[in-house]
């Protein structure tokens, strides 16, 4: 089973390439990826490697945490996972619009101003 790891802080020119060869050197590496901004195509500064054991993967983190690549400190742990709700905080949802209701404040409560404010 793979593990991921989580690599942040990472300078602008980090590659995927470049990533994966300097966790390769710990054992094997599944795949290594850095996130890309969409509009942009730059670097995001962060991006996650798999490794192939667990072992690998905490020997990795344990060399690589705190290590300086082009003067930035790189942070390295293993990946949480992804919350779940796919990052709906307060918006539209399939359940509505998920404002939290006031009975305070809004039409309903008397006068032409609706309540306090």
């Amino acid at each position: 089973m793979s593990t991921k790891i989580y690599v942040g802080n990472l300078p602008y020119s980090v590659t995927d390439s470049t990533l994966e060869s300097n966790f390769s050197e710990f054992g094997g590496v599944s795949s290594a990826k850095v996130m890309m901004d969409r509009e942009t195509g730059r670097s995001k500064g962060f991006g996650f490697v798999e490794m192939a054991s667990a072992e690998v993967a905490q020997a990795a983190i344990t060399a690589l945490h705190g290590m300086s690549v082009d003067g930035r400190s790189i942070v390295v742990n293993l990946a949480r996972p992804r919350e779940a709700g796919g990052g709906n905080s307060g918006g539209y949802s399939s359940a509505g619009y998920g404002a939290p209701k006031r009975s305070d404040v809004g039409y309903g409560n008397g006068g032409y101003g609706g309540g306090r404010y």
